[in-house]
């Protein structure tokens, strides 16, 4: 019998109860429409338009500090300015936090952007604001996810245009992202329902296989394989009887799911990380968000279009767990320049240049929209909380200003795009915000942003809210 499928921490079912739960969501889900595109004149097409054939996105979890990473102000005061160096680029004029030096020599691939702008001011709702382009009912709040929570973008994506050569649209990987125990909302299919859920993977460093049971064993004989058709064929045929009935078809999408998953070979190898050299296993990182951008590459060669890499699982588990790096998030209220100097930014710097260095190795950076986010920022005022651990001062959430990093797919290499004020507090040119970086990302994959798709009850929903950013190109 195949051993269990993991497919979210603390949650591991056998493969037959996955089957048969995602089996039954799906049949008691209300009846819903296949996604249409408004028809229409051929709009004018943004620049970057169709230049992606995938994209993955690198999720800070618990705001990165912006004013330590990719918009230091170094004449600023000492309270804001804090206590990293700056270090040149190889971009004459751009400069970056002392501790990325191998990101900094590769500058000239990406593009900063310095103006990011919202206003809400907690984890949960701020997530689900990056991950859907769209603010949650309670702003500046940490709500569970609900079923009729809007969706993440992958499941869009899978509503609007299902991948071709994958059986899933989206792979969260290193998931779901926790603020701080709990699921943050924003990551899952909400109103679309079980068909449209993103595959989620927890720690993929655990296993030979990142996703166990993937693995044939030798006990699956060609009989039972052949019966596994046969079940998916009743399956079919169910779903005739029923006259094309939309629930029992939603239902039969998510076993197909499921079945050429574990029935594909071309699937199997892609979650395989102990097929790629040990060399290049190393250059990313044996850690949990290492090996997680590397499986991201994987995906995307194996024809994923969407891959979301959680940097880091939760947003400040360094409470729970101060001596594995592993469990530190970019929530850093205290002790901020500790936790960024030994931890934080030493791990980033070498995993999120190995990203970029293997896929413009390889010819895939041309193809494939890199972003890096986080939530928010951090504030630009440098004190000590004293509701939160640590015993050295830090910076609370902020979110009128902070930056993002983009790559790839034609966004232009060695640019910055926007900026802040000359304390990093606010937006001083060229304001972005997350529904124009969801939308970006949307026109990137060749989708138009301004189309709609229905939900299950027929409801038309714009595919984003915000505008692709000209000026990134």
């Amino acid at each position: 019998m195949l051993r269990s499928l993991e497919i979210l921490p603390c949650l591991t079912l056998s493969r037959r109860q996955w089957l048969s739960f995602s089996l039954l969501s799906g049949l008691a889900t209300l009846r819903g429409k296949t996604a249409t595109a408004d028809d229409g004149p051929e709009p004018t097409r943004p620049p970057g338009f169709g230049r992606a054939k995938s994209v993955i996105l690198v999720f800070c979890n618990g705001g990165q500090s912006h004013i330590d990473t990719f918009d230091p102000k170094p004449d600023a005061p000492d309270q804001i300015r804090g206590e990293f160096r700056t270090i040149d680029t190889s971009v004459p004029g751009v400069f970056v936090t002392e501790h990325l030096p191998r990101v900094a020599r590769l500058a000239d691939r990406f593009t900063i952007v310095r103006g990011m702008t919202h206003d809400d001011l907690d984890h949960g709702s701020a997530v689900y604001l990056s991950l859907t382009g769209r603010f949650h009912a309670r702003k500046s709040s940490n709500p569970p996810p609900k079923p009729d929570d809007e969706p993440t973008h992958g499941a869009v994506l899978h509503r609007v245009r299902p991948a071709e050569r994958f059986p899933y649209s989206a792979v969260y990987v290193n998931g779901p992202a926790l603020v701080p125990e709990e699921p943050a909302p924003g990551q899952f299919a909400g109103l679309l329902g079980p068909a449209h859920e993103p595959l989620i993977l927890g720690d993929v460093t655990e296993e030979r296989a990142a996703v166990p049971g993937l693995a044939p064993l030798p006990e699956l004989s060609a009989p039972r394989a052949a019966s596994r058709r046969d079940l998916l064929s009743q399956i079919d045929a169910l779903v005739r009887r029923a006259d094309g009935d939309p629930a029992l078809a939603r239902a039969d999408a998510v076993y197909r799911q499921a079945f050429e998953v574990l029935a594909s070979p071309q699937c199997r190898r892609a979650f395989d990380l102990s097929l790629e050299p040990e060399k290049l296993r190393d250059r990313y990182g044996r850690y949990r968000s290492g090996q997680a951008c590397l499986m991201a590459r994987r995906l995307v060669e194996a024809g994923v279009p969407l891959v979301t890499v959680m940097l880091n699982q939760g947003n400040r588990s360094q409470d729970k767990h101060p001596g594995e790096i592993d469990f530190y998030g970019w929530d850093t209220h205290n002790d901020i320049f500790q936790a960024l100097r030994e931890h934080l930014l030493p791990r980033f710097d070498v995993t999120f240049s190995a990203l970029l260095e293997d896929l413009d190795d390889r010819g895939l950076l041309d193809t494939t929209l890199v972003i890096c986010l986080g939530e928010f920022g951090r504030a630009p005022k440098v004190a000590l909380e004293p509701r939160f651990a640590g015993s050295t001062p830090g910076r609370k959430h902020w979110a009128s200003a902070y930056s993002i990093v983009l790559a790839g797919a034609g966004v232009g290499r060695g640019k910055v795009f926007g900026a802040s004020d000359k304390i990093g507090a606010n937006v001083a040119d060229s304001p972005v915000a997350p529904g124009d970086i969801v939308a970006t990302m949307f026109s990137a994959l060749g989708i138009d942003p301004a189309g709609h798709y229905t939900d299950n009850l027929g409801r038309p929903f714009a595919i984003a809210t915000g505008r692709p950013v000209a000026g990134l190109y």
